[in-house]
């Protein structure tokens, strides 16, 4: 792995330090003791990072950086091109954001098909819907999908799921050759970086040409959409939300603080149909739909999600950059193949 991607380094009584060189994850003995941190880098002069345990896991895959930290104050987290993914102690605000609202705002959802995914989150919180009959995760990267599969106990019983249909593919090739439509297409992907393998599926093209084609009449569209925050809605954020809108007549934006991210976070959930947001009633769909208990998620709380600060509203309404394959907008960061 590349040392920008994916560094450390140490304290000594409490005093954190550059070394003169970072110890990268290559260079690193498993497991990394205490006092060991792990850097992401969030931009040229702002870094967020992480006292560990150990390293579980670390690679290099055909398409990404791969690594699992066992992290002091988030536990388990996911790391991918060297931006947190997910972490065990609170991705379930990021999951029940993504999966829910547009499962409860679809009348009677039987079938999703998620983009990404391949920690198994986003599969598991879609079956927990007692009109759930099949679930389609594709995921491009075999070897993100086998330790997650291998190392993330929380999410063993979905991936064991008989409704579970796990695809190793390239989802915008999956969606094109597949004759069936969904009630439900999630995009659980990873943030367009230069290099990364998913940039592409941001696109007003494939949106437009090959997603859209692919949900039923009163389908829904819904997917992560980057750091929503004041200082960082103008990477991607406001750029996929006014894509989304070329595409689809009803497009609703929505926000919500995750910690482990250093950030507030960004979805934007599509169809042609209105949606329902009153609290009253979505509770109740809450309540009837789904097998147990929402830890972040009420009707409340979704609506409020909806209603963003006065810094982001205003840039949403004037944006007008429309993402396409060669005028795309990308976090700061590379992928793999940017780095080769």
């Amino acid at each position: 792995m590349g040392s920008e991607a994916l560094e450390f380094f140490s304290c000594d009584n409490g005093f954190c330090y550059e070394p003169k060189k970072h110890i990268t994850m290559e260079e690193s003995d498993l497991p990394i003791h205490d006092g060991s941190w792990f850097e992401e880098e969030i931009s040229v002069d702002l870094k967020w990072s992480f006292a560990l345990n150990s390293v579980l896991y670390k690679g290099i895959s055909e398409y990404q950086d791969i690594a699992l930290l066992d992290t002091k104050h988030f536990g388990k987290v996911l790391v991918i091109d060297g931006k947190m993914q997910s972490a065990e102690v609170d991705e379930f605000i990021y999951h029940e954001c993504l999966i829910h609202p547009a499962l409860l705002c679809h009348q009677n959802p039987k079938n999703v098909f998620i983009m990404g995914g391949g920690e198994g989150s986003a599969a598991r919180e879609a079956l927990r819907h007692k009109s759930m009959e099949k679930v389609v995760m594709c995921d491009i990267d075999q070897e993100v999908v086998d330790f997650c599969k291998k190392h993330l106990t929380a999410n063993h019983e979905a991936f064991c799921n008989k409704k579970l249909n796990l695809v190793i593919n390239d989802a915008k090739a999956e969606l094109e050759q597949r004759r069936e439509k969904f009630d439900i297409i999630v995009g659980d992907l990873a943030d367009p970086v230069e290099g990364g393998p998913c940039y592409q599926l941001y696109t007003k093209s494939f949106y437009e040409n090959i997603l859209k084609p692919k949900l039923n009449d009163n389908g829904i569209f819904v997917t992560q959409a980057g750091p929503a925050g004041v200082f960082t809605h103008k990477e991607v954020f406001s750029s996929i939300y006014n894509t989304i809108k070329r595409v689809f007549k009803y497009v609703l934006a929505y926000t919500a603080h995750v910690p482990s991210f250093a950030d507030t976070w960004g979805w934007v959930m599509a169809s042609d149909q209105p949606f329902c947001l009153d609290a009253g009633k979505l509770d109740k769909k809450i309540a009837e739909r789904i097998e147990g208990e929402l830890l972040y998620l009420n009707g409340a709380s979704f609506f409020s999600s909806t209603i963003l600060n006065k810094t982001v509203a205003k840039t949403l309404k004037n944006e007008s950059h429309v993402y396409t394959e060669d005028d795309a907008r990308f976090i700061h960061g590379h992928g793999v193949a940017f780095r080769n």
